[in-house]
This record gives C-alpha cells, sequence and structure tokens, in this order.
C-alpha cells in the first residue's frame, strides 16, 4: 500500500515503457521517486506538473524519434515547463533561449515567425524534446541534478543510440558531455553553444542546424521535419 502511495511518476508510453520500465525497480529510481514526493509533499512547487514528467516520451513514441534536441532541466518558473525541452505552452511568453532558436530557424530555413511557445508540433513529427533532468524546484536552476534523472536520460541515449539513423542537436558544453558516446559514425550528431542569450552568440546564431537536420533525414529516406 505504501508503495502506491509514493508514487511521483506517471505512466510512461508503451514503446518507451518496453526498454525503461526496468529502470524503475532499481535504487537510484526509487529514491529519485521518493526524494520527489517528499519535496512536493513539503510544499515545495516542483516543475514540471507531475503527469507532465514523461511528456517528451509520451509525445514522441520510440519507433517514431528521427531527432533527438537535448535541453538541460525544465524552466523554472510558474507556468513556463511543460514537459517538452525548450518549449512552453501557448500563450506563455517566449523564453530567451526559445526566441534565439526561432531567430535562427527564421535565418536558416523558410520557417515561419510565430509567437506560439508550443513545441508539441516538432514532437509529434519524430522530434524528441529531451531534457537531461526532468524536474527543478521553482527559482532554482539544476537544483534536482544528481538526484539520478541523468543516470535514467543517459540511458534513454543509449536506447536510441541503438535504433535507425538519428539526429542529435546537442547545444552547449552539458549537452556535448552528455552525448559523448553517441555513435557519430551512424547518426548526426549536431553540436553548438546554447542558444541562450548568454552564449547564443557564440556559436548557436548561424549553426545551420535545422537544415543540415532535414538534409540528413533527406537523404536517409526521413520526413524532413516543418520547422
Amino acid at each position: 500500500m505504501e508503495d502506491k502511495q509514493i508514487n511521483a511518476f506517471p505512466t510512461l508510453e508503451e514503446s518507451w515503457g518496453r526498454v525503461l520500465n526496468s529502470e524503475f525497480s532499481k535504487e537510484y529510481m526509487i529514491n529519485l521517486n521518493k526524494n520527489l514526493f517528499e519535496l512536493r509533499s513539503s510544499g515545495k512547487k516542483i516543475f514540471p506538473e507531475p503527469e507532465n514528467l514523461f511528456a517528451s516520451m509520451n509525445a514522441t513514441p520510440l519507433h517514431n524519434v528521427r531527432v533527438v534536441i537535448l535541453g538541460q532541466d525544465p524552466y523554472m518558473h510558474q507556468g513556463q515547463a511543460n514537459g517538452l525541452s525548450f518549449s512552453v505552452n501557448p500563450g506563455v511568453a517566449l523564453p530567451p533561449s526559445l526566441k534565439n532558436i526561432y531567430k535562427e530557424i527564421l535565418r536558416s530555413t523558410n520557417g515561419l515567425e510565430s509567437s506560439n511557445g508550443s513545441l508539441i508540433g516538432w514532437a509529434k513529427q519524430g522530434v524528441l524534446l529531451l531534457n537531461s533532468i526532468l524536474t527543478v524546484e521553482e527559482g532554482l536552476p539544476r537544483s534536482h541534478s544528481n538526484m539520478g534523472w541523468e543516470k535514467f536520460t543517459d540511458e534513454i541515449i543509449r536506447t536510441l543510440d541503438q535504433t535507425d539513423k538519428l539526429v542529435f542537436m546537442l547545444w552547449g558544453k552539458n549537452a556535448s558531455k552528455k552525448g559523448a558516446f553517441i555513435d557519430k559514425t551512424k547518426h548526426l550528431v549536431l553540436e553548438s553553444s546554447h542558444p541562450s542569450p548568454l552564449s547564443a552568440h557564440r556559436g548557436f546564431l548561424g549553426n545551420n542546424h535545422f537544415p543540415k537536420c532535414n538534409k540528413f533525414l533527406k537523404e536517409n529516406n526521413f520526413q524532413e521535419i516543418i520547422w
């Protein structure tokens, strides 16, 4: 009975569940589950909401993944994080990093300017919008680092590395380090600085990752992404 009460995790989409469900019985995930439950029970505001913890995988089943965009951790302010890296819900002001992502899309493709920060349309096309750390405490970036999420998302990346040819977009040193074991002889790994205003002008803006991604997909007989 107690185990049922202490449950911070929602149901995982079926195709992901088949390869990841064994992780939930490991000590690090049992501890992470307990820690999240206790933090929420103590009144801490944790983002995203529990039902959106696995939104990235639930929106993009394993067999649909063509592109992986790896973020760091969720947005840390009320009303922003929705479980998809870099994404916010419609009507929410665009965060600075997302503004720079849109700016690079406009610069390098025939994409249309948008004030809608929801990236669910990308997810439905096969773009896995994954954060390295899946939760954060309000106002405290990287507050849930080293709680166990990194091990879980490493397992996700290892699973993806064993699949068909994919595109990985790794923005910033943390993302590049996390993706260091990806097989670059099979997958297209695109790396640059992070789209944050602090670093976007040091290589993100002008990186041409979006057209490079579509070129690779087209050459490998996959549907291009409508950015």
